[in-house]
């Protein structure tokens, strides 16, 4: 799909790799009318209908692969044996993406302290000028909204 010449202008219409999947790329590279369908992401592959029948038939021929995994196009026999295929994949993914968030969880933790440490004392400034001006504001009843104007809490 992105080797052909429509994929080439559809390379050169999306600011990203990611926008390949979007509604308003696959809108480009199939020529589809903008004011037929639903312009939006549809992410709901339950049913063939949810797509215009260009789109249905270019995902039953292939034409997306590359673009993304729709899983549940599969069988609940099928997506079993997908999930066996991808775990040797998967479990190094996590054992990888194990060690970075312990290190990006230490750096965080010593950066938040950091911020709490230097916003503390401009942040209770900052609450202690902000209740003093809403008091001293609403203690005139003509600057409350009409309902908290009079005095029967009603």
């Amino acid at each position: 799909m992105l080797h052909t010449r429509r994929g080439k202008e559809l390379r050169e219409f999306c600011k990203s790799a990611e926008d390949y999947t979007g509604h308003g790329a696959i809108r480009f590279y199939y020529e589809l009318p903008l004011f037929v369908g639903v312009n939006k992401e549809c992410t709901d592959f339950s049913t063939p209908g949810n797509f215009p029948p260009t789109i249905v038939e270019s995902i039953k021929s292939g034409e997306f692969r590359g673009l993304g995994i729709a899983i549940e196009l599969l069988t609940a026999t099928t997506q079993r044996a997908y999930n066996e295929a991808v775990a040797p994949a998967w479990k190094a993914y996590n054992e990888a993406a194990a060690t970075v968030q312990k290190a990006y969880n230490e750096a965080r933790a010593t950066a938040w302290k950091a911020y709490n440490e230097a916003t503390a004392p401009v942040w209770k400034a900052y609450n202690e000028a902000a209740a003093t001006a809403f008091w001293d504001l609403f203690a005139i009843p003509e600057n409350r909204k009409k309902e908290w104007r009079n005095n029967d809490n009603r």
